[in-house]
């Protein structure tokens, strides 16, 4: 069982990180699914895509949910039953959920020379802190996508941009800790937002500020 990681963010908030060895048919062993989400994982063509959302349900399992607890709102968002909070996500060979009392957001990348390309579809605020990174430039874009993606997910409204309405503070590569904003609609909110690296990837998880 490669359960990779466990983060204990507060007494109430905990991160679980899998890395995915097994096979597709090894992961669906011990696990039923909904007709929903059976429907879901059929129709993926990527087999890694299918063996990360098998992943995500041992991840509950670990954290005393089933397939079942899972519900989905109709913006696509995951909600637990018992009324918890729980952000998903997957990248390659890595699958992670964050499960909390209150808001969450998790985002697992894998740092590509590619997000260079794309950064200004998500970057704005950001522009000149970026620009004094030099080879830290992939790195601190992958924080930044993470950390944006992390707080997309949490708030969960169609229309919320990356780049327009998300905001990212300039941070230490060093020091695991930035902050956030969210600006949409004449509302702003203000997040703590946490990052780790291993093994070429970066997981970013974010929580409202207090």
């Amino acid at each position: 069982m490669p359960l990779y990681k466990t983060i204990t963010v507060d007494e109430s908030t905990n991160v679980l990180i899998w890395k995915i060895e097994e096979s597709y048919e090894s992961l669906c062993e011990g696990i039923e699914l909904t007709t929903h989400c059976q429907k879901r994982v059929d129709g993926m063509k990527s087999d890694i895509h299918r063996r990360g959302f098998m992943s995500i349900r041992h991840l509950l399992g670990l954290c005393g949910y089933t397939d079942q607890d899972l519900l989905y709102d109709d913006n696509g968002k995951p909600h637990l039953r018992d009324g918890n909070y729980i952000s998903i996500t997957h990248s390659f060979n890595f699958a992670g959920i964050i499960i909390s009392d209150h808001s969450v957001g998790i985002d697992i990348e894998k740092q590509r020379e590619k997000i260079q390309r794309i950064a200004h579809k998500f970057v704005r605020s950001e522009v000149d802190f970026v620009t004094t990174q030099n080879e830290n430039t992939v790195r601190v874009l992958t924080i930044i996508w993470g950390a944006k993606e992390s707080l997309y997910k949490m708030y969960g409204t169609a229309g919320l941009s990356f780049e327009q309405h998300i905001h990212i503070m300039p941070f230490d590569i060093n020091v695991p800790f930035t902050a956030g904003s969210i600006q949409y609609m004449e509302e702003i909110s203000h997040y703590d937002i946490t990052f780790t690296e291993f093994e070429g990837f970066t997981c970013v998880y974010a929580i409202p500020y207090e």
